[in-house]
């Protein structure tokens, strides 16, 4: 393998990795990923994926194994591992949480005192009770903490959350935020040309990718004596773009918003005079 090529290492399979092949492919990165695969080198950009545990990526990058990876910020603050953040991807966000169960009477975090509470994050929930001045019994697993209360092993749990349905499946309700997570690119130190310079060449592909994800593209008619009130709606980038249309009076406005509130933005350019809204997924965007 060439010095220049930049190693990284991907989740081969679970919550992240689905997310982690995604980003790459959009950002025009080519590889095959084959059921058991655990290596792939891309054809058309000087890259190569390892495909491994996401418990081992901090380690892995921390060791020169990989120079790179996609990782859970709830795996890295884990892992302890000397490595660096380098980028937010804006994908598998959850939050880790405890919960205890339907029939404890839970009022703040001093219920916690003395309760015995399962974990697979024995280290972020132990900083996390020393943070806020409770002492408890952690009790370290595996995997599948949810069935700990019902089995009598512990009082509560600290896990993953997303939806909550889990927790609720298991007759559980979340009481407290340990911290909240997504997806990033961590780095090991002291990375040097060429690799670097990779590094830097697919952080801008990755960049357009996630702002892409973020933004609509929104374009609408509008009677000319209203585009002061839109204007005031869509700002845009800098600011909307406006052009003449052949009836006259009328003009077409293009602008960029952000896709968590674009429905209650068309709903207040209705309501402005705008006819004719037409809202395009973007597939890159380049600050």
């Amino acid at each position: 393998m060439r010095d220049e090529t930049l190693k990284i290492a991907i989740q081969k399979s679970g919550r992240l990795s689905e997310g982690s092949i995604d980003l790459l492919r959009r950002a025009g990165i080519h590889f095959e990923n084959g059921a058991g695969k655990l290596k792939s080198i891309a054809s058309n950009f000087p890259l190569e994926i390892l495909f491994v545990r996401d418990d081992d990526i901090p380690r892995y990058v921390e060791d020169s194994v990989a120079d790179i990876g996609f990782v859970g910020q709830n795996v890295l603050g884990e892992s302890c591992t000397e490595v660096r953040e380098v980028e937010r991807l804006g994908f598998g966000k959850c939050r880790l949480a405890v919960a205890v169960r339907e029939a404890f009477r839970y009022e703040s975090v001093a219920d916690l005192e003395g309760v015995r509470i399962a974990t697979s994050y024995p280290r972020l929930l132990g900083r996390y009770l020393e943070r806020i001045g409770i002492q408890a019994e952690i009790h370290e697993l595996s995997g599948s903490v949810e069935i700990a209360p019902s089995v009598g092993l512990a009082d509560a749990v600290c896990d993953l959350v997303s939806s909550g349905s889990t927790l609720f499946t298991n007759g559980l309700k979340e009481v407290e935020t340990v911290m909240t997570s997504e997806a990033v690119i961590i780095s090991r130190a002291g990375l040097q040309e060429p690799k670097l310079r990779i590094l830097n060449s697919l952080l801008f592909r990755l960049r357009a990718v996630i702002a892409a994800r973020e933004n609509k593209y929104i374009l609408l008619n509008a009677p000319n004596s209203h585009l002061p009130e839109i204007e005031r709606i869509l700002p845009g980038m800098k600011s909307p773009t406006v052009m003449p249309l052949a009836v006259p009076g009328w003009s077409s406005v293009h602008s960029v918003i952000c896709d968590e509130d674009y429905w209650e933005v068309v709903e207040k350019l209705k309501l402005a005079g705008a006819e004719g809204i037409l809202v395009i997924s973007i597939d890159q965007m380049f600050r």
